[in-house]
């Protein structure tokens, strides 16, 4: 087994997963994957919001064991500087800190309401009046973000938040979030990355299913 593993759990339904594996992909390191199925306990806790930590994805790097996606995205920067997973200007790199923090510790009533499943598709799916919240201000941190650095990322060149908002892409796609312009643009290279595409195969090929995410409520 390589030295570099990734631990993740689903990639249909996992958000965590997709954050992590994306930021390892973008840092360009060599890394074997450990699956931990959807009907572990402890990764279904976590894919069902259950679990008061989340400890998957896990890299583990030379020994080293990192399993916060933010911890991950900031230690590939450290091993991997050029790969640009944080921009190199101080006030741009806050920025983009800033709003991956908001991506990992906000924007619950969105997890609760609107689960991550690239299988499924619920066009004029209800929304209701905090998840619409989080839309509207995911929204706005996208067109503030591409107007300042002139796109076609969030930060001029792809970065850790891309990596951390892609799951979010996947979302507005599975439930029929309307996007207009630059934002769905945006959205649509998100969704069309080499990296997203493969993700999305190996989605598309589990066959495990989480009863509880699969229904239209």
């Amino acid at each position: 087994m390589s030295q570099t593993t990734l631990t993740l759990s689903s990639k249909n339904y996992s958000s965590w997963s997709m954050r992590g594996w994306l930021m390892a992909k973008l840092a360009r390191i060599d890394f074997e994957e450990v699956i931990v199925a959807p009907d572990d306990a402890g990764a279904r806790a976590e894919i069902l919001l259950l679990s008061p930590s989340i400890l998957v994805p896990c890299l583990t790097y030379k020994g080293i064991r990192v399993w916060d996606t933010l911890a991950i995205g900031e230690f590939l920067n450290e091993i991997a500087p050029k790969a640009g997973l944080l921009p190199k200007d101080q006030a741009v790199r806050a920025h983009c800190r800033s709003i991956c923090g908001e991506m990992h510790s906000g924007f619950v009533s969105l997890r609760q309401a609107l689960p991550m499943n690239i299988k499924a598709s619920f066009p004029g799916f209800k929304i209701w009046s905090k998840a619409r919240a989080d839309i509207d201000r995911i929204v706005i941190i996208w067109s503030e973000c591409l107007q300042a650095y002139g796109g076609p990322f969030l930060f001029g060149k792809i970065s850790m938040a891309d990596a951390m908002y892609a799951p979010v892409v996947s979302r507005f796609r599975t439930y029929g979030i309307r996007l207009d312009g630059e934002l769905k643009t945006y959205a649509e290279r998100i969704w069309d990355l080499p990296a997203m595409q493969e993700w999305r195969a190996a989605a598309l090929a589990e066959k495990e299913e989480i009863e509880e995410l699969e229904v239209e409520f």
